[in-house]
């Protein structure tokens, strides 16, 4: 046995405590999401236990822990000389706001499903085989959509659009927009919002995110306006599109290569595939941080067994960086590639024949 060193072996374990609290804390965040307790927290008034239990119907002795656990955590504030607790207003955008640009809570279903899922996916390490995304826990697809909500609304029509050359305009004169992997249809019913003039075809291979697509659609207030059909990325009807949009699913797909070839097929001419990927440098030491954590666990969970599921099997991962998406559409066929627009989780670029 190697002799370990003293300092370094401390600050390891430092590191993995504060690791434990958090996996705990992400139960924790989904019990207070799924039973209301952030939404009944959201005012800013303080609360006690009993308060809040009343306010909840809940049992306060489980309630008086949860808060205290989440105070522990910085997620909630405490007051001691009230023995009360409440949550800011940065608190609230957080976890109780899901129109926030800030809500982080539906992320933590996501996080159920790779320990859900850890079973399955431990044997696809050993067998080499993939898990498709429709094997999944269903809170994965619910996760998603909630995770990836608050920035399409924050920054699709405001930041993205606006970016690519001449889109914009054709969108709102009205064009055909085709959503591809639209999963529960976040990104699709904003633009349906957004351009009521424009025509939209929503397209996933998974028929249940589909049937919840049009049910969020509807309470939109858009359903009339989306066409949702079952469809892989490989064989959606062409029907002249303006814009196909990939949010955050390229690097799912088994053969991203074959799917930019029929995507180039379905464009109108001077038509735009946008793809919208997780933020990512080009090499792996750029992305030992924060951000790169979540994404290479996500992947290793969920990206990488889906594409290691579909034929071809590149498995690009959810950490593919800005040269390998660039090659993905020159060997589609698009000569003109860039990238329009980024935040700190996602990049967009823009392809065109």
């Amino acid at each position: 046995m190697r002799e370990p060193n003293p300092d370094k072996l401390n600050e390891l374990i430092v590191k993995l405590v504060g690791d434990l609290g958090a996996a705990i804390a992400g139960a924790s965040i989904l019990l207070g999401d799924r039973l209301g307790i952030y939404k009944a927290m959201a005012d800013g008034t303080l609360v006690t236990s009993s308060d809040l239990a009343k306010r909840t119907g809940l049992h306060e002795r489980y309630v008086r822990e949860w808060l205290s656990g989440q105070a522990a955590s910085g997620y909630i504030d405490y007051h001691p000389d009230k023995n009360a607790f409440s949550l800011s207003p940065e608190q609230a955008m957080a976890f109780a706001e899901e129109g926030s640009p800030a809500f982080f809570a539906g992320a933590f279903d996501v996080v159920q499903s790779t320990y859900l899922d850890e079973p399955k996916v431990a044997e696809a390490f050993r067998t080499g085989k993939g898990v498709g995304w429709h094997e999944h826990s269903k809170c994965l697809f619910s996760g998603t959509e909630r995770f990836f909500r608050p920035g399409y609304g924050a920054n699709l029509v405001q930041n993205w659009i606006p970016a690519l050359d001449g889109v914009e305009a054709k969108l709102k004169a009205g064009g055909n927009v085709a959503g591809v992997g639209c999963g529960h249809g976040a990104s699709t019913i904003v633009m349906a919002q957004a351009y009521p003039k424009s025509r939209f075809f929503a397209f996933d291979y998974h028929q249940p995110s589909l049937d919840c697509a049009a049910t969020l659609a509807k309470e939109a207030g858009v359903g009339g306006r989306i066409t949702f059909e079952r469809a892989t990325a490989k064989d959606f009807p062409a029907n002249g599109y303006d814009l196909v949009a990939f949010f955050d699913c390229l690097h799912d797909m088994g053969d991203p290569v074959g799917a930019g070839r029929h995507v180039k097929q379905t464009l109108a001419p001077e038509g735009v595939w946008i793809i919208v990927e997780p933020f990512a440098h080009d090499d792996l030491k750029d992305n030992l941080n924060p951000v790169g954590r979540v994404f290479y666990g996500a992947s290793t969970f969920i990206c990488t067994p889906a594409s290691l599921s579909q034929e071809v099997a590149l498995g690009l991962g959810a950490q593919a960086g800005d040269r390998r998406l660039r090659q993905v559409a020159a060997e589609a066929g698009f000569t003109r590639f860039r990238r329009a627009a980024e935040t700190p989780f996602n990049m967009i670029f823009e392809a065109r024949a």
